[in-house]
């Protein structure tokens, strides 16, 4: 089991800038930070891997649609447009070491048609990612694709959907992230939503259902542990959350308030909280 962090709790990008972080991070005890990848022609790949080397620390990727891509879209254009653009990710993960990319890569987040998801959407989703397995073989890496709660997309909600469209794809390095401040909202049982994604489970955000510290809510958090426990899940646990005062980003999140003594915190006391559990 590897513990790691996403970034997010102190800034919105990350860059050779915000290098200094790592050493307080690493004697917090985490094996890792999540790093966001937006944009592959300004990710600092190589200063960044330099420096997570220098620190003893790993690092897996978290990423977004924007800029107009949406692999879903009616428009073909865009469909290529967003393949060529999650080629380009893949790369720059490898670049800096990573062997997961992870979040909602189906449609931009917030993005709403006023209808459920259609069998064409479905489709789309499907054929891009199965047009991407040559690249993630080449490069070494998976992507962990993560189900949101109904505020957030209409597209893939639940567990069970995100399995179903796992088993469509059908390409080992395509799996599942699944988060447990999403299942909060959606799984009538988190525990079980853990053991429905079973072999497909590649990633795992640990966060809480105010996205504050973690074991500080009402998340299920003995039933997530027996269920990582069941299914005999070795990856990742990492913490994300967002900071109180980072503009679009924690407007992005609806971080409204201080949800913590400091952010810093969420990180550090939350990783005990995992680490005790999980021991």
């Amino acid at each position: 089991m590897k513990f790691g962090v996403n970034t997010f709790i102190w800034t919105a990008n990350f860059d050779r800038s915000n290098l200094p972080m790592l050493p307080r991070i690493k004697a917090a005890g985490f094996d890792g930070v999540e790093v966001p990848l937006f944009q592959p022609g300004q990710f600092a790949a190589a200063d960044i891997r330099r420096g997570l080397e220098e620190n003893g620390l790993e690092c897996t990727i978290c990423s977004v649609l924007t800029g107009g891509m949406n692999m879903i879209s009616p428009d073909a254009a865009v469909r290529r447009k967003t393949r060529v653009h999650m080629e380009e990710c893949i790369q720059a993960a490898a670049e800096v070491g990573a062997r997961i990319i992870a979040g909602p890569l189906y449609s931009p987040v917030g993005l709403m048609t006023g209808t459920r998801r259609t069998a064409d959407e479905w489709h789309w989703a499907v054929e891009c990612y199965q047009s991407l397995g040559p690249a993630l073989e080449r490069h070494g890496v998976t992507i962990a694709i993560e189900p949101l709660n109904r505020f957030e997309t209409y597209f893939l909600n639940t567990a069970a959907d995100a399995v179903a469209l796992c088993e469509q794809i059908g390409h080992p390095n395509v799996g599942v992230l699944f988060d447990t401040f999403h299942a909060n909202i959606e799984e009538k049982n988190i525990g079980a939503a853990y053991r429905t994604v079973g072999k497909y489970l590649k990633h795992v955000h640990t966060c809480e259902n105010d996205r504050g510290i973690p074991g500080s809510g009402h998340v299920e958090w003995p039933d997530v542990f027996q269920a990582l426990r069941d299914v005999r899940y070795d990856g990742w646990l990492t913490i994300e959350s967002f900071g109180f005062s980072l503009g679009e980003l924690s407007a992005a999140a609806s971080i409204w308030r201080d949800i913590a003594p400091t952010p810093e915190a969420i990180a550090f006391e939350g990783v005990k909280f995992l680490k005790k559990n999980m021991a």
